[in-house]
């Protein structure tokens, strides 16, 4: 089962989880929900080089999505990875709405 890391007032989160909605093969995980949850996310944020560009561009890095083998990817690729998905903003870079520098969300 793949994780996918959302958190409620991110819109990028909100479309990726109406597109998985009722779907089993993803764990929905709400980073704001509870800390535990926020605590899991900023350990795979800390320790996964996949987050070194995410960090470097200011933005938070949800949704995240981690596979069963402990691969990292974010929702642009996930999309084109998946072409069964509809890409709905195909216009906005991975994390774009959640920048840390007040920009986005």
């Amino acid at each position: 089962m793949t994780k996918v890391y959302v958190m409620e007032s991110c819109p990028d989160c909100t479309q990726v989880k109406a597109e998985l909605k009722d779907n089993p093969e993803y764990e929905l995980i709400d980073i704001g929900e509870k800390s535990r949850n926020l605590k899991e996310f900023l350990n795979l944020r800390d320790t996964s080089p996949a987050f070194d560009v995410v960090k470097a561009r200011g933005t938070i890095g949800i949704p995240c999505f981690v596979d069963e083998e402990g691969n990292v990817m974010f929702a642009n690729k996930w999309r084109a990875s998946n072409r069964t998905k509809t890409v709905i903003r195909p216009d906005v870079p991975d994390g774009a709405s959640c920048s840390l520098d007040g920009t986005g969300c």
